[in-house]
């Protein structure tokens, strides 16, 4: 199986100002370092061979033909490696100097890259050397063959891979030449670069590149000039980065004395499932006039070698600043729809169902905030506990003492009665503990909310989230049912910190009693509780770990990831927590689950969407209720 990686450097090995041989040599020591790291894509500075601070050393023939000289040694040296790599020379060509790439492959050079974009203000005077590549499209003599140059040039390297290639000024244009290559069928683009430091340059540099990477759906690889370049006016720190559809994957020390580097694995399977998921991308595309130079590559990372790592959480920032604000912007998203609700219906009091768990507190959290943006009382939240045959001291006091510290009002409803009718007359015996005798607790539950609303004149307000709505962890018409889903675009382990973050910024009393729900087994409460009293049935002990089914569900659904690959990357990511076995036995459990419970999200009610992952039928995600799974098991 293809893994849909490839390795990538950006490298900037320290310089020497015009010695040609010298940087030679240095050269073909990163090479041999990044052929042992199994790199496939290797990318230089700009103008590496003869140093970016030459000056008028540049119109200097002597320069000019060593360089030259040196890139038919590097071909000869590197003419049995699987490795592409981009390096920076002075090319003359017409009475012209350009400043070029050379894009190397097994001991030949595939094409030379133009810089477009020529800076010629502030501390840069390049046009005193160097001509625009803009116009540039002829063939350039070099070890007896006639070699391309110009700047749309697309280098298919495999049929995964198609490199393009821009030059420092390029990316800091308005239209970047890299947009065109990129539309045109780039999904890597590397820039060979000579960005001097100055104070904060370094932050908005790496927002450039993360902002163009996230813009063309691709990677970006950049490597800039270092330590060794002359400092008569310029200090140059040998800023190294890769950036994948938006995301800085790997940066390299800045001013190290000798050298840098960054490596990543980059994700080609997510970069081309996120161009076929944007329509807008294709609409951009045209037939911008590339030549294209196709070469037969194995270019291929193996699994083995990709040593890139997976954050376990990809719901969560794991920064807490970052966390902080998402989980806060989170919380407005579901307010603010169902203030908005709400008002559209004319309705002024919303009902919740309360257990005590993390999903109905979660409901109350938004339903208190949407009551305050309306200007309305926390009494017109009608709170209902429910107790049942699985109902526990622990989790029954929480959700009174949560209820009534928000000042809601508080109805207490069993369901002891009313199920034990029903199953009398169904003819269920209610010491058979199976699922008749769980969901009829659960569609009790939801008939008395319903009703609720109905007698009050409010909406019942959903309390399921995301990553039961994937499992199909949900009562068909109980609650998997409401009149709008607070929590519906609400994975559970986002579920956790947004309760936990509330917890932060609420007074004492009522954070203590969040803090002991965040502490309670997540259960449905369905089955009676042990000898102790305790909870008995605990979703995680017969689902797996929601963790690992939300890891699940966001590469799954957000970009396509294939099977085999996700239990690699589950692999990487929970690595010392669970095994193999285990993941890929949760995996298998996802699949199915996932398949077979479709027809429970084809009739979800209205829900707001807060990331980038939706289940709601009307828009992100729609699939046939009666698809099977079995190409999915294969792995």
């Amino acid at each position: 199986m293809k893994s849909g990686f490839i390795k990538v450097c950006a490298a900037s090995p320290r310089v020497t100002v015009g010695g040609v041989q010298k940087n030679l040599e240095n050269a073909l020591t990163e090479i041999r370092i990044a052929a042992e790291n199994k790199v496939k894509i290797l990318v230089f500075p700009e103008l590496y061979l003869s140093g970016y601070t030459c000056g008028d050393l540049f119109l200097q023939k002597t320069l000019t033909d060593a360089c030259m000289n040196a890139l038919a040694t590097l071909c000869e040296r590197t003419a049995d490696l699987d490795m592409v790599i981009c390096i920076g020379l002075p090319v003359r060509a017409d009475n012209r100097l350009y400043n070029c790439a050379a894009v190397l492959y097994k001991g030949e050079v595939l094409g030379f890259v133009p810089k477009t974009y020529i800076p010629n203000y502030g501390e840069y005077y390049e046009k005193r050397w160097f001509a625009s590549g803009k116009e540039m499209q002829q063939d350039i003599l070099f070890n007896g063959k006639a070699i391309a140059c110009q700047q749309n040039i697309l280098f298919r390297l495999s049929d995964e891979t198609v490199l393009g290639v821009e030059i420092c000024e390029d990316l800091w244009v308005p239209n970047p030449p890299s947009t065109t290559l990129a539309l045109a069928g780039a999904n890597v683009i590397v820039n060979l670069s000579a960005s001097n430091e100055a104070v904060t340059k370094n932050e908005y540099r790496k927002t450039i590149l993360a902002t163009q990477s996230a813009k063309c759906f691709c990677a970006y690889v950049y490597a800039s000039a270092g330590v060794g370049e002359s400092s008569t006016d310029l200090v140059f720190s040998g800023a190294c980065s890769v950036a994948e559809n938006g995301a800085i994957l790997a940066e390299g020390e800045r001013f190290a004395f000798n050298g840098t580097r960054a490596v990543a694995d980059i994700d080609l399977d997510k970069l081309a499932a996120e161009r076929m998921r944007n329509g807008s991308f294709s609409d951009n595309c045209d037939k911008a006039d590339c030549r294209i130079i196709s070469v037969q590559t194995m270019l291929q990372t193996e699994l083995a070698d990709v040593t890139r790592g997976f954050n376990p959480h990809p719901f969560v920032p794991a920064n807490t600043l970052e966390k902080d604000a998402r989980c806060r912007e989170i919380l407005a998203i579901q307010s603010h729809g169902l203030a908005k609700r709400l008002s559209h219906t004319g309705l002024q009091k919303a009902v919740l169902g309360i257990s005590g768990g993390l999903d109905s507190t979660l409901a109350l959290l938004v339903s208190v905030r949407a009551m305050e943006i309306l200007g309305l009382p926390a009494e017109n939240i009608i709170c209902v506990t429910m107790p049942g045959f699985g109902t526990t001291d622990r989790t029954y006091l929480n959700a009174v003492s949560l209820i009534k510290s928000f000042g809601a009002t508080f109805m207490e409803i069993s369901i002891r009665d009313a199920t034990l009718g029903h199953m009398r007359d169904i003819g269920h015996n209610p010491d058979l503990h199976d699922i008749t005798y769980e969901n009829t607790q659960a569609r009790e539950r939801t008939q008395i909310l319903m009703d609720l609303a109905n007698k009050y004149g409010g909406i019942l307000v959903g309390t399921g989230d995301l990553s039961e709505l994937a499992l199909g962890w949900c009562t068909y018409n109980a609650d998997h049912m409401s009149m709008y889903g607070v929590n519906a675009g609400v994975p559970k382990t986002l579920v956790r910190h947004l309760v936990e973050n509330e917890a932060e910024h609420l007074p004492e009393s009522i954070a203590t009693i969040l803090r002991d729900v965040l502490a309670t087994p997540v259960s449905p409460e369905l089955l009676p509780p042990d000898e102790n009293g305790k909870i008995q049935q605990k979703t995680e002990d017969t689902l797996g770990p929601y963790e690992v089914h939300d890891f699940y569900l966001y590469h799954f659904l957000r970009f396509g990831t294939r099977p085999k690959k996700l239990l690699f990357m589950a692999t990487r990511a929970f690595a010392g927590i669970y095994s193999e076995e285990q993941l890929k036995r949760w995996l298998q459990l996802f699949v199915k689950r996932f398949f077979s419970n479709q027809f429970k999200r084809s009739c979800l009610p209205d829900g707001p969407k807060v990331g980038s992952v939706s289940l709601s039928p009307r828009g992100d995600w729609r699939m046939p209720s009666d698809a099977v799974c079995e190409e999915w098991l294969q792995f």
